[in-house]
C-alpha cells in the first residue's frame, strides 16, 4: 500500500493514502458491524445501513496533533429516532469507539 503524508502536513501528497484515511476505513467498518449487531439484539430490521467516517487532524493545546471523527450513518428500515438510538448504542459497543472514548472528539450524525 502506498502511504504518503498529505501536502497540508508538508508531504508530497498525491495518489496515495494516509493514516487518517486508513483509520476512517477501519472505524467505519467496525462501527457498521457494531450497529448491525445492536439492531439484531434490539430486533430492529435494517433494510440497509452504511457508515461513513470523516477523520480530521488538528493541533492540540500541547503543540501536537489530535484526531477528530464524524461518523455519519445512513440507516434504512427504521425511523430517524430509532436510527439515532441505534447509532448511540453502537457507539458504546464498537471497539474503536471504546478505544477512543474520552481521548478524541467523536460526533454521530445521520444522512438522508
Amino acid at each position: 500500500m502506498d502511504l504518503r503524508t498529505p501536502k497540508e502536513l508538508g508531504g508530497q501528497g498525491g495518489e496515495a493514502t494516509n493514516p487518517e484515511q486508513l483509520f476512517a476505513a477501519g472505524y467505519s467498518a467496525c462501527f457498521e458491524s457494531a450497529l448491525r449487531l445492536v439492531a439484531r439484539m434490539q430486533k430492529k430490521t435494517l433494510t440497509n445501513a452504511a457508515i461513513t467516517a470523516k477523520v480530521t487532524l488538528g493541533k492540540n493545546d500541547q503543540g501536537g496533533y489530535q484526531l477528530a471523527v464524524e461518523l455519519s450513518g445512513k440507516l434504512e428500515g427504521v425511523s430517524k429516532e430509532e436510527a439515532m438510538s441505534l447509532m448511540e448504542v453502537a457507539h458504546t459497543v464498537c471497539p474503536y469507539s471504546n478505544a477512543t472514548r474520552n481521548n478524541i472528539e467523536v460526533k454521530l450524525s445521520l444522512t438522508d
